[in-house]
C-alpha cells in the first residue's frame, strides 16, 4: 500500500477501532490476545500494542466489563482476562450503528456526485 493509502487507512481504524471492538464483544467475550488477533486479521488493527490501552479506557468508561479465568478455566498456560460489553456498551454500538449508516450513506453520496 503506498504512503497516502496507509495514512488514510490508519485514521479510519483509529476511528473505528472502539467500535468494532464492541462489535465484535457483542457476540461472544474475548480474551486480549484474541481481539488483537481478530482485529489484525481483518486488517482492522496494525497490532495488539494498539488495542491494550483501548480496552482499558474502555473498561474505565463502562464499555467493557473484564473477568480472569485461571489457565485451567481457559484451556491455556496461564490465567487470561476476558472483556465483556456491558448494557453501557451495547447502548454506545447501537449509537454508532445508526450513526455509521448515515455517514457512510453521505460519503456514499459525495464520492459518486459528479465534478
Amino acid at each position: 500500500m503506498d504512503a497516502q493509502r496507509e495514512r488514510i487507512a490508519t485514521n479510519l481504524r483509529k476511528g473505528v477501532l472502539e467500535y468494532c471492538v464492541l462489535a465484535m464483544l457483542s457476540h461472544r467475550d474475548m480474551y486480549g490476545l484474541e481481539l488483537a488477533n481478530a482485529l489484525v486479521e481483518r486488517g482492522l488493527s496494525a497490532s495488539e500494542g494498539s488495542l491494550y490501552p483501548l480496552l482499558a479506557r474502555m473498561r474505565e468508561s463502562g464499555a467493557v466489563d473484564t473477568r480472569w479465568e485461571s489457565a485451567k478455566e481457559s484451556g491455556g498456560s496461564r490465567p487470561r482476562r476476558y472483556y465483556a460489553i456491558t448494557g453501557e456498551g451495547r447502548e454506545l454500538l447501537t449509537t454508532f450503528e445508526e450513526t455509521w449508516r448515515t455517514f457512510a450513506v453521505q460519503v456514499e453520496r459525495l464520492l459518486k456526485e459528479e465534478q
